[in-house]
């Protein structure tokens, strides 16, 4: 596995930890932070033995405590737009679209950019005592890595607009009730076994299905008219897969599929 200056990667079975490792730094998201974050997620994708993922953040107080600032500073209007583009595509969709399982293990702080990348991924798991938000309009922007649309899918417009527009931090036990979070743990040596339990309920699946699965949520999210259709495409294709074929094998001669 390849060497990063600010992220940590690791290997525990099937599953790979991703840890963004700027603890001083509350592991504020920096332009190398995101570009190796990039990366690693290409690595990862391309390594047949790992079938899941997780993010975290280095440390007990912070997941990623929002971009790092003093790179906003300098930017214009069509700078700003473009760096808002890059790393929608570069990280946050590509977090989104991955064909394995990604999730989010939120161990503090998730504020802005660091929220966006949880959001991005498929499942949020968070200690108690973590704090979440959006508080960019107090910089007097707004969320840029695609906090606006994300939020607003796993929570509605209400409670959406209320976070944005207030920029106040909400508790993980709020976020599980509004379903911003999947589950909360109570404290940070609980976090990763929960994360890797989750995971490792779907290595039993077929990894094909999973994938298809994924593509068709994401693909009715973004264009609802076309989601059924994706839905009826991916159903098909499934069926000249590997998987398909042991998966029903094994259910009629009632054992375990070995996928």
């Amino acid at each position: 596995m390849s060497i990063y200056q600010n992220l940590l990667l690791e290997q525990q079975g099937k599953t790979a930890i991703i840890t963004i490792n700027r603890e001083e730094k509350l592991n504020a998201l920096n332009g190398k932070t995101l570009a190796e974050l990039s990366a690693v997620l290409d690595e990862v994708s391309q390594e047949s033995s790992i079938r899941g993922v997780i993010i975290t953040g280095k440390g007990e107080k912070a997941f990623v405590a929002g971009a790092d600032i003093k790179e906003f500073v300098s930017l214009n209007a069509s700078q700003a737009s473009e760096l808002s583009r890059v790393w929608h595509e570069k990280v946050m969709d590509k977090i989104q679209s991955f064909s394995k399982p990604v999730i989010a293990a939120i161990n503090g702080f998730a504020l802005g950019g660091g929220l966006e990348v949880a959001m991005s991924c498929h499942i949020r798991v968070a200690v108690s005592s973590s704090k979440l938000g959006l508080p960019e309009v107090s910089l007097g922007i707004i969320p840029g890595y695609g906090g606006t649309q994300r939020l607003t899918q796993l929570v509605g417009r209400g409670k959406a607009l209320e976070m944005i527009m207030t920029g106040d931090m909400i508790e993980a036990n709020d976020g599980l009730q509004w379903g911003l979070i999947n589950h909360v743990v109570e404290s940070h040596t609980d976090l990763l076994p929960k994360a890797i339990s989750l995971l490792e309920r779907t290595y039993s699946r077929s990894a094909t299905g999973i994938a298809a699965a994924i593509e068709a949520v994401n693909v009715g999210i973004q264009n609802p008219e076309k989601g059924f259709e994706k839905e009826i495409e991916l159903f098909g294709k499934c069926f000249e897969s590997d998987d398909m074929k042991e998966g029903v094998a094994a259910f009629l001669e009632k054992r375990k599929p070995n996928f």
